[in-house]
């Protein structure tokens, strides 16, 4: 080909180009979706910003542990009120229901059962007919399923049939011998009850180390995938161990399921499994988003760091001793304002012995619930005792892996009005589970526009 010929292609292909764009040859950058932040059921948007984070200069004890520094925090969406029993059951619910489906399969397999066959072949494998798999499910089975150490990583359970619970309904004996795998031996069962048994929900996840993916560029991804595998059902015996020579059994016995207790906070979690229900809800939400053509993945529901988690609870009034401004725990119409323990020995002069339910008392101003009070509240940060002399002023964040002390916040049904104050810090160890602390999550808001100084 000479050169003239060359010249004379390249100038209609150019032509071809530019007139089958919208774009004129300009540069107009890569068009996506038009873009609506969605706000996330049952939480409110906190508008970002900066606020002095820390104790006043008056109290010389705990300025040593929280010297008042200015930071800014981005904008976030935040539960309205700590997971209550109702929303982690439903967490529970779903790990425990997701084991047993993969049992079935798994069983339903190994005897050759398929859901012609009914019984438990109705939970067989999903891809165990591959006729109706789209051209990218027929080449993933194909190349990626089994991958792992149980031969089973990859295979899809059935979802769409309901399990059964009542044994007199029970399909088959292979249906029985799964269910009967879940539950306490006969000979630690009582009161002719059998229960579950819990140390069986456990709930598996991978999440990435972007902290140290950062820090060591030369790190391999594979590397700083770590995977996890928590045991989730709360520890209700904490109402008897927290309290030594102390009545609790009917909180023991009743406070995790009964339905009399379903929105009040959930306790009896550690910060692990605290984390881990964050990591189901992203999947929960994110399985329903795929559900729905064009949609987009949410972002990622986890814990507050420490800065955003007071920066909410001061909801937007600077230099406020509690969540309503203070400095007193009552109103003027001499009620309490929280939750606590206002009197020694005497829990119940705020009208409340334990906990309550989680949507109690008046809000803050960013239409939060109980941020003082109720249960204590489990923040994504480790616990040090000089972290407010070296963080960042934008977003700190102290999170070290090696320290297993983690900072609870917000003071509980038990604490003094100290622990109540917004800026006070306490801390537990992460695999420990109380009476008195809970939880609540956070969601980063997509942009930046947002913020409480531009609303000013």
């Amino acid at each position: 080909m000479d050169m003239k010929k060359l010249l004379l292609l390249t100038t209609v292909l150019a032509v071809l180009a530019s007139c089958g764009s919208k774009d004129r040859g300009e540069l107009v950058g890569v068009k996506g979706k038009k873009w609506h932040p969605e706000k996330p059921y049952g939480m409110q948007l906190i508008p970002g910003g900066a606020f002095i984070m820390g104790k006043a200069d008056d109290d010389l004890a705990g300025v040593h542990d929280a010297p008042a520094k200015t930071v800014t925090v981005r904008s976030f969406y935040m539960d309205e009120t700590e997971i209550t029993n109702s929303e982690y059951r439903q967490f529970v619910n779903w790990v425990r229901d997701s084991i047993l489906r993969m049992k079935l399969a798994v069983l339903a397999d190994e005897v050759g059962l398929t859901p012609e066959d009914g019984g438990i072949g109705e939970y067989a494998f999903k891809d165990v007919d591959t006729t109706n798999m789209s051209v990218y499910e027929k080449y993933m089975f194909e190349n990626y399923t089994g991958l792992g150490p149980t031969g089973y990583e990859g295979r899809k359970i059935n979802k769409d049939v309901d399990l059964i619970f009542d044994t007199a309904e029970y399909p088959d004996e292979y249906y029985t011998e799964v269910m009967d795998t879940m539950y306490l031996p006969l000979e630690e069962s009582f009161n002719g009850q059998r229960t579950w048994d819990v140390t069986k929900f456990k709930f598996q996840y991978n999440h990435m180390d972007i902290q140290e993916a950062a820090r060591n560029r030369g790190v391999k991804r594979k590397d700083v995938i770590l995977k996890e595998e928590i045991e989730i059902y709360p520890d209700t015996t904490v109402w008897i161990r927290d309290f030594a020579y102390s009545y609790n059994e009917p909180m023991h016995n009743d406070y995790f399921w009964h339905d009399a207790f379903s929105e009040y906070p959930v306790v009896g979690v550690t910060w692990k499994q605290a984390k881990a229900f964050c990591e189901w809800r992203t999947l929960w939400k994110n399985s329903y988003q795929k559900s729905k053509p064009g949609s987009s993945p949410v972002n990622t529901f986890r814990l507050p760091s420490e800065a955003e988690w007071e920066y909410a609870a001061r909801g937007g009034l600077q230099a406020a001793t509690y969540p309503w401004g203070g400095p007193y725990t009552k109103s003027d119409r001499g009620c309490f304002m929280a939750n606590f323990k206002p009197v020694r020995g005497d829990y119940a002069a705020d009208q409340a012995l334990y906990t309550v339910e989680a949507k109690s008392y008046d809000p803050n101003d960013y239409n939060l619930y109980n941020m003082a009070g109720n249960v204590s509240e489990w923040v994504n940060a480790s616990y040090d005792p000089s972290a407010y002399e070296y963080t960042s002023t934008i977003n700190p964040s102290v999170n070290d892996a090696n320290n297993q002390r983690k900072i609870v916040r917000g003071g509980s049904w038990k604490d003094v009005a100290y622990f109540l104050q917004v800026s006070s810090r306490d801390y537990e160890y992460a695999d420990s589970a109380r009476s008195y602390i809970g939880f609540r999550s956070v969601q980063d808001y997509m942009g930046t526009q947002v913020t409480a100084n531009g609303q000013k």
